[in-house]
């Protein structure tokens, strides 16, 4: 079997934007839940059949209480907030597993699900379906890959040493030194991608770092690779097949008709036969 892993949240906000490009007088209230919704049924339709979802059930996590400039839910449109709690519920309803988070965050969730499934022997390959570069630290070798879906690019742990540097475990290493400006913390000035890899593929470890290559910055660095470092330790599931789809529940009817949309319904019910 194949696994699919896919961060909701991501998908949420990436149909939002796309949205406005053909709604200039309004967001619609649920377009961007359907959006998700017809994006997992695509997966569902074309054979994937155990399909995780996570999500932020809010946006602030256990790491704001390590760095204070961690990132929250200020700039975050209402609009789109509005939609965070319906798209778990829609999901759901749709007979899609899924994982709400609140003191972790949607990619710790990704990182335990990917950690567990790639436990089992049954799980094939495991898909982790998001761009976000923090997710890379959980790919291994051809076996659990990341997919971009904006560029359809599918990379194994040569593909992540490629774009970054570095082998995907010392990727919290990485990110500490560079930053990671869409989760709001900085990294350590003066060093950029090139210097961060150098250094990491020479010493390893921040932890083995010697003592002259960060100076005063090493606290500050085991601070930011800390919030790098996704959790794998969430019992999110038994058995992989927890995550096989059945099809939708009696429920996802009521959601359909809510956003006046019955072609999603429609073609939940048609990939159950099919």
């Amino acid at each position: 079997m194949i696994v699919h892993l896919i961060d909701g949240t991501y998908e949420l906000f990436r149909h939002f934007y796309g949205l406005r490009r053909f709604h200039k007088d309004g967001d619609p209230p649920l377009g961007a839940v359907l959006g998700v919704l017809n994006t997992v049924l695509q997966m569902v339709e074309t054979g994937a059949t155990h399909v995780g979802v996570a999500t932020d059930h809010v946006i602030r996590s256990f790491r704001n209480k390590l760095w204070k400039d961690y990132k929250t839910e200020q700039g975050v449109e209402r609009a789109l907030l509005a939609q965070f709690h319906p798209l778990e519920e829609a999901l759901a309803a749709m007979g899609v597993t899924v994982w709400p988070m609140t003191d972790l965050e949607a990619d710790d969730a990704l990182a335990s699900a990917a950690h567990l499934a790639e436990l089992d022997e049954r799980a094939q390959k495991v898909c982790i379906w998001t761009p976000d570069k923090d997710l890379a630290q959980c790919v291994r070798d051809d076996r659990v890959v990341q997919i971009d879906r904006r560029s359809n690019k599918i990379r194994n742990a040569e593909g992540v040493r490629e774009k970054f540097g570095v082998t995907p475990e010392r990727i919290p290493d990485f990110l500490a030194l560079v930053g990671d400006t869409a989760d709001g913390y900085p990294g350590i000035p003066g060093i950029g991608a090139t210097t961060a890899a150098r250094m990491v593929n020479a010493y390893g470890a921040i932890e083995d770092f010697p003592a002259t290559a960060l100076g005063e910055k090493r606290e500050l660095a085991l601070l930011f690779k800390n919030l790098a470092t996704l959790r794998t330790d969430a019992p999110l599931f038994d058995d992989v097949e927890a995550l096989r789809w059945r099809g939708p529940s009696p429920a996802f009817a009521a959601f359909a008709e809510r956003a006046a949309n019955p072609k999603v319904l429609a073609r939940a019910q048609a990939a159950v036969v099919s």
